[in-house]
């Protein structure tokens, strides 16, 4: 029995795993944060220049809530490992890399968001969650969110 209001205690309660699978988990984690705001800049990138034609930080920085100084930091730092090309007066641009990029990181949403959909989530509701979710998957973990999503459409 648990200390807490007489409850059984569940299996993995009060124990802690294997140290080298406890530091895998945070690495992965912080992997996953690392790759969050590259994505998301990319694929915004790739959905602006589809929508409008062009990328520019004032839009960017109103789609992200933030502010443009934050919008140049981060694509200095996209120019720098050759996702983005920027050129003066005529906005951002994806690169091959950066595109490549874009197009996996809109799957990987996709999958998420139509698993939360099988699941019965609301439409508004799966797409914000999708947003969060999708980086923090495992590949395996997003395969069988994609079968899953598959069975229950046929």
């Amino acid at each position: 029995m648990s200390r807490r209001a007489g409850k059984p205690e569940s299996p993995r309660e009060g124990k802690l795993v294997d140290v080298e699978a406890h530091v895998e988990g945070f690495r992965q984690v912080r992997e996953a944060h690392r790759r969050e705001l590259i994505d998301d800049y990319v694929e915004l990138i790739d959905d602006l220049i589809r929508e409008v034609g062009e990328a520019r930080q004032v839009d960017m920085a109103a789609r992200l809530g933030v502010s443009q100084p934050t919008v140049a930091k981060m694509l200095k730092r996209l120019a720098s490992v050759g996702l983005i090309e920027q050129i003066p007066w005529r906005g951002v641009f994806l690169t091959a890399e950066g595109a490549k990029l874009a197009e996996e990181s809109r799957e990987r949403h996709q999958i998420v968001e139509n698993f939360l959909l099988a699941l019965g989530v609301s439409p508004d509701t799966a797409r914000r969650d999708a947003e969060g979710m999708e980086h923090h998957v495992s590949e395996e973990t997003l395969e069988l969110f994609r079968r899953f999503s598959e069975t229950r459409q046929e």
